[in-house]
């Protein structure tokens, strides 16, 4: 059997996410029989605030509580690092100082993936947070590899962030009318120039498929649990 190196998991943003994350893992790997696969810690830290009202200079900083997790997971026996949190990213510098071992950097991740995969595409869609559009993670990671961003309008962001955060949303368990909105921002995007599109969220694929976009849909968090796996075995 292949030596294989522990992953911790900086979960709870949300629950759903990293256990949709944890799922991904499972099925990136190839494994046929339990020895086989990765040992994994998470620690569904569902104590750290809100990103996106963190960055808006609405609420506290989730980087205390992220790495209370992080050296959680490091005492249980983590050498390799994962937040399935797109937004969280824009604390990735402050929460880096305090990882020991491999942190992977979800924007770098999908922006590398893209460029390796689909190497005719220029222009790339993002479906996200306002908190990770407004930090331009995604825009930084795609302007290194020659990709012009496209992001939705002020009023298409807006129905974005409802579809996840409102009671009727992602975050509440409720996703048909999620799906219908991020249909439909999806639809906008493609119309302004997206040839392919990224979910920079990982609450997003719990609502929204491959089959409801008209061009490439990519899920930032199935495209980072791959690349886990891939750096996990030694």
């Amino acid at each position: 059997m292949k030596s294989k190196k522990t992953v911790g998991i900086i979960g709870g943003m949300g629950p759903e996410a990293t256990s949709d994350f944890f799922q991904k893992l499972i099925k990136a790997t190839p494994a046929i029989k339990d020895q086989d696969h990765l040992r994994v810690i998470i620690d569904s830290n569902t104590n750290i605030p809100d990103r996106v009202q963190a960055i808006l200079g609405n609420g506290p900083s989730p980087v205390a509580e992220i790495v209370k997790s992080v050296k959680l997971l490091e005492k249980a026996g983590a050498e390799i690092y994962v937040m399935p949190c797109n937004t969280a990213h824009y604390y990735y510098g402050e929460i880096a100082k305090e990882v020991e071992g491999e942190f992977f950097h979800i924007m770098k991740v999908v922006a590398n993936h893209i460029v390796s995969k689909y190497p005719a595409v220029e222009k790339v869609g993002l479906l996200a947070t306002t908190g990770t559009i407004d930090s331009g993670l995604y825009h930084k990671a795609f302007k290194e590899f020659g990709l012009k961003t496209i992001v939705p309008d002020d009023f298409t962001q807006l129905e974005v962030m409802e579809a996840i955060f409102a009671p009727w949303g992602i975050k509440a368990g409720k996703y048909k009318d999620a799906k219908t909105v991020l249909k439909r921002s999806a639809q906008k995007l493609i119309s302004n120039g997206a040839e392919l599109i990224v979910m920079g969220c990982t609450d997003l694929p719990l609502a929204l498929e491959k089959k409801d976009v008209q061009v490439n849909l990519l899920d930032s968090s199935e495209v980072l649990a791959n690349e886990v796996v891939a750096k996990a075995y030694k």
